[in-house]
Order: structure tokens, then C-alpha cells, then sequence
């Protein structure tokens, strides 16, 4: 995983009432609780832009994408009925182990906290019905990975991860819900050579979400805003390799 930023990340969109950045991975939302040393966007922006800036949501540390932050108290609350109230629109991408059981589905389990591991979340008992709901398409299929968008209905806590393990597809390098293991090009490309005395390094190491769009009305004009962020590097290299390495159905080429 890269180290964390010391200065701002890239403003995606900024007006009197609005700012939003492109998280990039490693960099926490919010303050660590435990561990103070730690850096974090909102504390980023406290320093280097004003105090009276708040999150509007959050994104799991590991996460990239856009982030919103709203620079007045009145933006802030507006924007987050909007988000209790399930009319923001968030579109993941995800790299994911395996195949969705349809090319498009909809998969419906309320969430809870998992009791038994902390800082974790768990699927509610089938009865429990709710609004929890995470639309998905698959974008493109590999030999043995996805490539994934995903449109959750509510800003539960590791809802995308969640829902996509229950259904046989947890994301990779997800340490939660998965596996833990990065993708790494000796796996997919046949004649990789390994290095003396170098340990391979994973195209991609980290929790392989990407939050690349928020759709939601502006808290003042009602105006429909989209703000994108652009895929960031790490992802792109890992599609790269699986299109030319692991199509779907193919065995390892060189």
C-alpha cells in the first residue's frame, strides 16, 4: 500500500458551498481514534484549507475516489438527509475474485455489526428486511476475476465488500471479507520471471474499491451534480494485465 499524503489530494469540484477530493488509498477519512500519528483527509484539509470544513460521508481507508466535503453547517446537513435518505448516487468500481452469479443483479441483505470482530460488519438474519441494496454489473470477466460497478442503495459500512463476498465475489485484497491477497502478474502471465532476492510486488495490494462517481442535488440550486474521479493507477495497471494475460476462458499466456 503507498504511504499516505501529507499534503491535499486532488480537488475534483469546489464551489462556496462544496469542496470534494480524490481520496486516494491509504489515507484515512476521519482521525484514527487509537492511533493519532496517523494521517488523515479531514485533518489534511483542517490544516491546509480552514476548521470549518466537515465530511460529508466517508470512505474506508483502503478506498479510493471521490470524497465530499461541505464548507457551511447548512450544506452539511442538507447533503447528509440526502445520503439517510438514500437519493445520492454512488457508482464503485471493483476488482473482484470469480463471476456474479448474473451479469446484472441486485443483492438484497441488511447489515449489522459483527459482535465477534470488531471494526467489522456481517450479514443481518434473512427476516430482517430493510433498504439495504447494492445494484451490480459486470463490466468486463477475466479467467478468474471481474471487474465490477456497483451502486449501493445506503451508506452502510462496507456495504459494496460485504454484499459482493456474500454472493461469491469478494473484492480483491479485501483482508475482511476475502482472502487478503493482492493480484500479482506471476498468477496470470505464464513466463513471468521472478527476481533474485526481490519479493514480488502485487499490481494491486489493497482493497481493490474505487469510488468513482457521486451523483446528488446541490444543497442550494437543486441542481444535479456528478462528480468523477478518474481511475487511479494501481487499478489501471491491474486491468491492463488481466486483458492481455487472463481473458476469460483462457489459460496463462505469455
Amino acid at each position: 500500500m503507498a504511504k499516505p499524503p501529507t499534503s491535499l489530494p486532488p480537488i475534483l469540484f469546489e464551489d462556496e458551498w462544496l469542496i470534494a477530493f480524490d481520496k486516494p488509498s491509504g489515507l484515512l477519512t476521519v482521525p484514527d481514534r487509537w492511533n493519532k500519528a496517523r494521517s488523515d483527509l479531514i485533518g489534511l484539509i483542517h490544516q491546509h484549507l480552514s476548521p470549518g470544513i466537515y465530511n460529508v460521508h466517508r470512505l474506508d481507508t483502503e478506498t479510493s475516489g471521490v470524497l465530499l466535503c461541505a464548507k457551511t453547517k447548512i450544506a452539511l446537513t442538507a447533503l447528509e438527509r440526502q445520503f439517510a435518505t438514500s437519493r445520492v448516487k454512488a457508482h464503485y468500481l471493483a476488482l473482484v475474485l470469480g463471476t456474479l452469479p448474473e451479469p446484472d443483479m441486485v443483492i438484497r441483505r441488511e447489515l449489522e455489526s459483527d459482535r465477534d470482530q470488531p471494526g467489522r460488519m456481517r450479514l443481518a438474519p434473512a427476516y430482517r428486511r430493510g433498504t439495504c441494496r447494492t445494484r451490480t454489473h459486470a463490466i468486463e470477466v477475466f479467467r478468474a476475476h471481474s471487474l465490477l460497478e456497483a451502486w449501493p442503495s445506503a451508506a452502510k459500512t462496507h456495504q459494496v465488500r460485504v454484499h459482493l463476498a456474500h454472493v461469491g465475489c469478494p473484492v480483491v485484497a479485501d483482508a475482511f471479507y476475502g482472502n487478503a491477497r493482492g493480484l500479482y502478474l506471476s498468477e496470470i502471465k505464464s513466463d513471468y520471471k521472478f527476481k533474485t532476492n526481490a519479493p514480488e510486488r502485487p499490481l494491486i495490494g489493497r482493497v481493490a474499491l474505487h469510488a468513482e462517481s457521486l451523483t446528488f442535488a446541490h444543497p442550494t440550486t437543486q441542481a444535479e451534480i456528478m462528480i468523477t474521479a478518474p481511475w487511479p493507477k494501481d487499478l489501471s495497471i491491474a486491468i491492463k494485465y488481466l486483458k492481455r494475460f487472463a481473458p476469460a476462458g483462457g489459460n496463462m499466456v505469455k
